[in-house]
C-alpha cells in the first residue's frame, strides 16, 4: 500500500511537468503568430520638431474664407496619415467648418473610426468640402454636405434638421467653425468685421446647439474649438481672442447643465496651426512668415495632429471627460 502511493507534492510536480510539456509542443495558433509579430514591429519615433514644414512660411493671401488646396504648404489633415480603430461605428457626427483645417481632419478621422458625418461650410469653399465628402465615403460611411452660412440663424436650425434627417439621428456635436480677423488696432475694427466675429464664434455655437438639444442623447456629446487666444491673447486678435474666452466658458458651463442628462461638454484649444483662416486676414504678412516659430516645437501645428484629441472627446472610452479644455500648442498655451 504504501509502495503504491503517490504523495500530493509528487502528484502536482509531475502534472506541473506535464502541463509545461504541452505547452511547448503545442504548436502557435495564427492568433496568437500574428500578435507575436506585431508585438515585435516597432512603430518608429517621430521628432515632433521636423514632422512638419517649419517657418519661415512664404508670404500669401487669400480672399475670406479660402480654401486649403490653394495653401503652400498644403495642411495635412490626415488625408494619408489617420488609420482608424473603429472607435466611433455607428455614430452620427456634425461638424462646422468640416471642409478644411481642424475640422476636415476631424471629419476624416471620425469616418476612419467609423462614424458618418455630415459637414458645414460656406459655399465659396465646396471645392474643398468635395475633397472631403469623398474621402468620407471612401471609408464606406454616410457623408452630408450643408452648405450654408451659420451667422444666420435660421440656417442653423436648418443646418440641424438636415443632419438628423439625412443621417438618420445625431450623436456627435463639433462646433468647430470661426472667423478671424487680424487688427492692429481697435480703431481698425469695424462693426461689419466685429460682427461677422461675434455671430460665427458665440452667436452660431447658442443657435446650433439649441437646435440639435432635443436630439441628443445620454451617451452624446458636444465638442466646441476655442484657443489658446482665450488665455493668452494676441494684441491684434482682440475680438476673436474675446469669443474663445467665451468658448470657454460655453463648454464649462453648459457641461455642468447637460452632465445630469448625461451628455458630455469639451474643448479643444489650438495654438497656431497651419488652416485657412491664418491666410485669408487671420494673421498679418510679417507674422505668418514666422507663424508658429516662437514656440518650443519651433513650428505651427497641422490640423492631423488635433484629430486624435476630437476622436478621444467622442469615444465612449472618455465618458469621464466633460467641461474640459484640452489643450495643443505645440509647448505654449494654457490647457
Amino acid at each position: 500500500m504504501e509502495v503504491n502511493n503517490i504523495s500530493r507534492r509528487n502528484l502536482v510536480k509531475g502534472l506541473g511537468a506535464t502541463v509545461s510539456t504541452l505547452a511547448i509542443s503545442a504548436p502557435l495558433s495564427a492568433k496568437n503568430t500574428m500578435t507575436n509579430a506585431a508585438i515585435t514591429e516597432a512603430i518608429p519615433l517621430e521628432d515632433p520638431r521636423s514632422k512638419y514644414p517649419q517657418p519661415p512660411y512664404s508670404k500669401q493671401s487669400q480672399p475670406h474664407p479660402g480654401l486649403a488646396s490653394r495653401m503652400s504648404p498644403v495642411p495635412d489633415h490626415g488625408e494619408k496619415s489617420y488609420k482608424g480603430n473603429n472607435r466611433l461605428a455607428g455614430r452620427k457626427a456634425l461638424i462646422t467648418g468640416g471642409d478644411s483645417g481642424i475640422g476636415r481632419a476631424a471629419a476624416i478621422a471620425y469616418a476612419r473610426e467609423g462614424a458618418d458625418v455630415a459637414i458645414n461650410f460656406l459655399p465659396a469653399e465646396e471645392s474643398d468640402a468635395k475633397e472631403v465628402i469623398a474621402l468620407i465615403r471612401a471609408e464606406g460611411r454616410k457623408a452630408v454636405a450643408v452648405p450654408g452660412d451659420i451667422t444666420d440663424k435660421e440656417f442653423c436650425k436648418k443646418l440641424v434638421d438636415e443632419t438628423v434627417n439625412q443621417l438618420g439621428g445625431l450623436d456627435i456635436l463639433v462646433n468647430n467653425a470661426g472667423y478671424q480677423k487680424s487688427n492692429l488696432s481697435i480703431l481698425d475694427i469695424s462693426d461689419e468685421s466685429f460682427d461677422a466675429t461675434m455671430k460665427t464664434n458665440i452667436y452660431a455655437l447658442f443657435w446650433i446647439t439649441k437646435a440639435a438639444l432635443s436630439h441628443l442623447k445620454p451617451g452624446s456629446c458636444i465638442i466646441a474649438t476655442t484657443s489658446v487666444q482665450a488665455y493668452d491673447p494676441s494684441e491684434n486678435l482682440f475680438d476673436y481672442a474675446q469669443t474663445k474666452a467665451a468658448n470657454v466658458a460655453y463648454v464649462k458651463s453648459l457641461a455642468k447643465q447637460l452632465g445630469p442628462k448625461g451628455i458630455r461638454v469639451n474643448g479643444v484649444a489650438p495654438g497656431p496651426v497651419w488652416t485657412p483662416l491664418q491666410v485669408c486676414g487671420g494673421q498679418e504678412q510679417e507674422k505668418l512668415v514666422k507663424f508658429g516659430g516662437d514656440t518650443p516645437l519651433g513650428r505651427a501645428g497641422q490640423p492631423a495632429e488635433l484629430a486624435s484629441i476630437f476622436v478621444q472627446l467622442a469615444d465612449n472610452a472618455g465618458s469621464y471627460s466633460t467641461g474640459q479644455i484640452f489643450g495643443a500648442a505645440g509647448g505654449g498655451g494654457h490647457p
